[in-house]
């Protein structure tokens, strides 16, 4: 039989339970597992937009070598990712193009992308301006 004061302790003192941990484990694993996702995201652009800068420095070295700058430039507008800078630097018949850009369009502070080629201007070329 129970007692008043065994009565009044269970009133006052209720049983611990695990009552709401899983609620909080799957909300703590949901958060990780789209933390994961996003990175691997940012991972997967971050690689295709060096992908692109890599390719738009091969356009623009074939362009500017064959003396043709102005497309070299739409090359790069075109192929590159967004915010894109070119930088062409001669040195007699010894042309170095590179492509720099932000990594997922500046998301990810500090990570610059940049592609460089080395070309030579095709024979009657004079310089890399044209």
């Amino acid at each position: 039989m129970q007692t008043r004061q065994s009565a009044a302790r269970t009133s006052i003192n209720p049983p611990v339970t695990d009552r709401g941990a899983v609620t909080v484990e799957a909300a703590i694993a949901l958060s990780a597992l789209t933390l994961v996702f996003a990175l691997l995201l940012a991972g997967t652009v971050t690689m295709t937009d060096q992908l692109r800068c890599a390719d738009a420095a091969r356009e623009a070295a074939r362009l500017i070598s064959r003396g043709e700058p102005r497309l070299a430039e739409e090359a790069v507008a075109r192929i590159a990712p967004q915010g894109a800078q070119l930088s062409v630097n001669t040195e007699g018949d010894n042309v170095m193009v590179q492509v720099r850009a932000n990594a997922v369009a500046g998301l990810l502070p500090g990570v610059n992308l940049v592609a460089v080629v080395h070309t030579v201007l095709e024979p009657g070329v004079s310089h890399a301006n044209g």
